[in-house]
Parts: structure tokens; sequence; C-alpha cells
């Protein structure tokens, strides 16, 4: 907990003293804060299933992109404060109603307390692969702190040109960080493992979301990822970008959603390369609807 008293936790190292209560670039503080803790269908098949997963959304955020779905939360740091205890006793409610997994939302700015939670939540009775589900943007040294105790990785790769992770960002030296953050997960939990009914138990999937425009962008993505990993990761392909009430004026080009035709595109060079461990999505996927309600339930 310590390291909250110059805060290292993530890439943008603002060294703010959280510990005694100032808030850090991320919008957090010392506290914990939740905006939604409840069973999510949304998620890949081998996350969510028929069960649901387990899903914690954090409150704030580091990386703050321009385009954020969840802008209530991330930027404006919707929420409710719960203690690391509390947080325990979420996770133990969450595998009570059946949930195949602890889904880790925005967690990077929480790592200390989510550690400690999780040590008091398997002390009593959590059995369930816990998920850190995050934007790629992730110092080592964090990640590090973590082995042990997450089971599954699921992290963006959201850009390959530094120019779009600082235009849309703000994220200098995004496609670096990432890849060594990505590598270390990696290290820590190998290839997916899945049970009987074809859910995650270990293992990294990284996901992409194609943004308008970007599509050169996203293919050197998924060359690096295949180039670097094969068939060892899963890889998430997602054409759900939705463009929010929130999105600023000055970023007029991230105003439209993906084309089927723009989508397949990219799908189509996933193929071509040769990838068989991926997820793609199909239909109606950019509706506001897709982005669940945040009351601090």
């Amino acid at each position: 907990m310590r390291i909250l008293s110059s805060c290292t936790l993530c890439p943008r190292r603002c060294g703010t003293d959280r510990e005694s209560g100032k808030i850090g670039f991320c919008g957090a503080d010392n506290t914990i804060k939740i905006a939604r803790c409840d069973l999510h269908f949304w998620e890949e098949p081998c996350i969510s299933g028929k069960n649901g997963s387990g899903t914690v959304f954090f409150s704030h955020c580091s990386m703050r992109c321009v385009y954020c779905q969840n802008h209530k939360i991330s930027h404006l740091g919707m929420g409710k404060t719960v203690s690391v205890s509390e947080l325990a006793d979420c996770f133990l409610t969450l595998s009570e109603k059946g949930a195949n997994n602890i889904n880790l939302v925005t967690p990077t700015h929480y790592v200390p307390q989510i550690i400690e939670a999780a040590n008091i939540a398997k002390s009593n009775g959590l059995t369930l692969p816990i998920i850190y589900n995050s934007s790629g943007y992730e110092n080592t040294e964090t990640i590090k702190m973590l082995d042990g105790t997450v089971d599954v990785y699921l992290p963006d790769m959201k850009y390959f040109d530094d120019r779009y992770a600082l235009r849309y960002s703000g994220a200098k030296n995004y496609f670096e960080i990432a890849s060594r953050a990505i590598s270390e997960m990696f290290s820590q939990v190998g290839k997916c493992v899945f049970d009987e009914r074809g859910i995650i138990k270990k293992g990294v999937i990284v996901r992409h979301l194609l943004l308008p425009h970007l599509l050169f962008d996203s293919k050197k993505i998924i060359d690096y990822l295949f180039k670097t990993y094969g068939d060892d990761i899963f890889i998430s392909i997602m054409n759900q970008y939705t463009p929010v009430a929130t999105l600023p004026k000055a970023f007029p080009e991230l105003g439209e959603k993906i084309s089927e035709k723009y989508y397949n595109s990219l799908v189509d060079y996933a193929v071509k390369l040769g990838i068989k461990n991926a997820y793609i999505q199909e239909g109606e996927t950019a509706k506001e609807s897709f982005i669940p309600e945040f009351f601090g339930e």
C-alpha cells in the first residue's frame, strides 16, 4: 500500500500522495470506488458463458480516452466508495450468484487494494478465476505485483502508432508500454486453459477495438500479436465502437460508427495471416444499449 504515497501504479507515474487523500491523474485518492458490481453477459463467450461474468466496474481511469463509452465512471468518477473488506464481500456475493469469474474492469489504480481484497475473499472460500480487464497501458512492475492473484489477463491493445495514442488518450509510448505489459502477463499465466463448459480458467485474451479511419494501424497490431504469440493467446477483434455524446468536438473523425465492410476488411486480414484463436463480433454491436447503467449497485 505504500506505493500510494507517491503513486507510480500506472505509466503516468504522477507521484501523487494518494495515501494522504490527494487525487492522482486517474482521479482516485486512497479510497476504492466502484460503479457497478453485478453479473455481466456482454463479454467474450468464454468469459460470460450462460451464467455471466462477475464484473466489478471500478470508478476513475488512468487512460481517459476521449471516446470512452464509460465516460460517467472513467472521467466523472461516478460510483460508490467501499472498503477493502466490502470489495472482498462483492467478490463473494458474485460467486454466490453463480458467476463464472471475478472480472475487474479498469482496475489499475486500485491494484494494492484489489490484492488485499482477493486474499480476504480467497480465505473465505472464493475459488473463481480472477480476470484483470484493463487498457493495456500498464507498468510491468504493477503487473508483477499481481502474479499469483490474477488468472486471466484481458488487456486492450489500442494503438500501434504513438500519434493516435497521444491524440485520443494522451498516452505517451502506448504501444511500447502495452507490449511489455502483455509480455509479462503472458509469462505469468501462459496459454489459455478452458474448463469443460468452454469457460476460460487461465490465459491471455488481447482486445482490439477498431476505430474509424485507423484500419492500417489495426492491421499492424494484429500483425504484431500474431507474430509474437501465434495462437498461444486469443485476440478479440471488436467492431462495437460507439460515438458517444460526450465526444469532444475537436475529434470529428471519431463521430461515425464502424461499417460492416470496414470491419470485415480487418477480420479477413486476420484470417489471411492464419489466425485461428480469435473472437469477432457480428451484427449491431455499436449501440449505446450495450453500455451498462452505473447506479452503484
